[in-house]
């Protein structure tokens, strides 16, 4: 690969070595677009002991001061917003109005948080019992190291460095190689903020590093996200040699049933949406669609015609709504995906070559195919990428049997009128989240969690605040 220029964020107050320098490749062009560099074990070491000193001090900080500085980091944030949305659309591809408005949502769910932890943290007092004293303190874990994903790289890891500030915790944040900056915008963010030094941390090490504190008491919690190979991973490494508390948030092949009485004209743009925001690459994306027989051949015909509507190009392009997915391999191996379906009897909808596109094998255009089944990768396994399979049902009880024949479990969505019914729905299907008329969207005030391949534990919500503390309780004999 050629070498880009090398921008002055990667660098800054960094003693370099040339020997642990690493390159972002964007998927834009191919071109390094960044470089950074991995803390070897001395700096990784230090890091650590600030943090530990800086969070025993923390602890003891009372709520009203854990939420000023927050709210303050989002402000520091939002100062340097624009250059930090354009850093993430060169690093990772999105078009640079999704990473402008991501910025936003990552400060819509620091304010939600923030509303909820004095309640949430709160001394829970037990019912009164004469001459005892009990109550329940949520108390911090102490160290918790949050092992962040490239595609949503701001609100991906927020909840966790969020909720283990407001927890009372110090945070480690070891971002994606492929987004390795944004842990350094995030703790710049709370520096500015005024936060103690060593509270929030960039803490970009490779992966033997980050295996060998997990082997070790070194760190108090980890919290993952990424594939479910990687979680199994963590969560081995984990448990180990230890019992630390683990938070693992994993893939998806997310159904969406669509009913006749749908409001036909807002389910199908939400449901392209669904499939192909951030070029599909979201672990709630909608990856399958079941569709009621009676309105089958309705919904493909308006589907692929607002599947047209996307413009794929350069995510720096303001007209782009289809960006690169974010490395050649990715591209690879949902092309390949795409392949065997039709190998298999699947058949295109859309025409790829209706897309005009730029050089280079990031960019995707996107994929509809019907005549699909169970049988193909594309209906079973994670595509994470601008590929989406539509598949007729007869009724309601196949539409049920399908979708929850997976071995993930993260969200599910209705599309119909009838509430109740979509309530009788919900309750039969084995997902951490159901929606109706809605998809592909994190609500902070209600827990984000996977069942089966999805996932382990919660985030956001008061759960997801409580999940980073450990429960303790005071028991007093009082004379």
């Amino acid at each position: 690969l050629g070498r880009g220029d090398r921008v002055p964020l990667a660098r800054r107050d960094r003693v370099r070595s040339p020997a642990m320098s690493e390159s972002i490749v964007s998927p834009i062009d191919g071109k390094v677009a960044f470089t950074f560099d991995y803390l070897d074990a001395a700096s990784a070491r230090a890091t650590i002991e600030r943090a530990r000193a800086a969070q025993q001090a923390w602890k003891r900080t009372p709520m009203a001061e854990r939420v000023g500085l927050c709210m303050r980091a989002m402000d520091a944030f939002a100062a340097r917003a624009d250059e930090h949305a354009e850093a993430i659309t060169r690093m990772m591809g999105k078009p640079l109005a999704e990473a402008r408005g991501e910025a936003k949502t990552m400060r819509a769910r620091v304010e939600a948080l923030c509303g909820l932890a004095d309640r949430a943290l709160a001394d829970e007092p037990l019912p009164e019992l004469p001459g005892f004293h009990r109550f329940i303190r949520h108390e911090p874990v102490g160290l918790v190291l949050d092992i962040a994903a490239w595609n949503y790289p701001l609100v991906v890891p927020i909840g966790v460095v969020v909720g283990g500030v407001l927890a009372g915790n110090a945070v480690l944040i070891k971002h994606s190689p492929q987004t390795a900056l944004v842990g350094r915008q995030l703790a710049e963010a709370f520096a500015a903020a005024g936060a103690p030094a060593g509270l929030v941390s960039d803490f970009m090490c490779d992966h033997a590093t980050i295996a060998e504190l997990l082997a070790t008491r070194t760190i108090d919690q980890v919290a993952f996200t990424g594939s479910v190979r990687g979680g199994h991973e963590v969560f081995r490494a984990a448990a180990q040699h230890n019992f630390m508390a683990v938070g693992l948030e994993l893939g998806g092949k997310d159904p969406a049933l669509v009913l006749p009485d749908c409001d036909f004209d807002f389910t199908v743009p939400n449901l392209v949406e669904g499939a192909f925001y951030n070029a599909g690459q979201s672990c709630c994306a909608v990856e399958r669609i079941y569709v009621h027989v009676d309105i089958w051949d309705r919904f493909v015909e308006a589907y692929v015609a607002e599947t047209h509507k996307l413009v794929l190009g350069s995510p720096l392009d303001a007209a782009t709504t289809l960006g690169p997915v974010v490395n050649p391999a990715a591209a690879a191996r949902i092309q390949a995906q795409v392949a065997a379906a039709l190998a298999a009897g699947a058949r295109r909808v859309v025409d790829p070559s209706a897309f005009s596109k730029p050089e280079g094998p990031c960019y995707l255009a996107p994929e509809v195919l019907v005549d699909v089944d169970h049988s193909m990768a594309l209906m079973n396994e994670e595509t994470f990428g601008p590929a989406i399979g539509l598949m007729k049902v007869r009724d309601e009880a196949e539409a049920l049997r399908l979708m929850n024949d997976s071995r993930y479990g993260l969200t599910a969505s209705l599309w119909t009128r009838d509430d109740a019914r979509a309530l009788e729905l919900a309750n039969e299907l084995a997902t951490g989240t159901v929606f109706q008329n809605r998809c592909d969207y994190l609500d902070p005030t209600l827990p984000w969690v996977g069942v089966k391949d999805s996932g382990h534990g919660v985030t956001l919500s008061h759960l997801g605040l409580r999940a980073l503390t450990r429960p303790k309780s005071f028991h007093f004999r009082r004379r």
